[in-house]
């Protein structure tokens, strides 16, 4: 696997996880989140989905610039 791309499905992950968290310290912190697991599940997973794209497609605007 390239480097750029395992840093973007590990980025995805972090998205992904990063999600959960937040619902979880709503769920704590405020009230029952309303929605389903399954929702929760397809929403974090979309979140990761996209987290990974977007990491896919700056990294390497980002690294020609240095900024990396």
């Amino acid at each position: 696997m390239r480097p750029r791309a395992k840093s973007a499905l590990l980025w995805g992950v972090v998205g992904l996880l990063a999600f959960l968290v937040a619902v979880q310290a709503y769920q704590l912190g405020v009230s029952p989140f309303p929605a389903s697991i399954p929702v929760v599940g397809a929403a974090a997973v979309g979140v990761g989905l996209v987290t990974a794209g977007v990491a896919y497609a700056t990294e390497h605007r980002l690294r020609t610039k240095g900024r990396t």
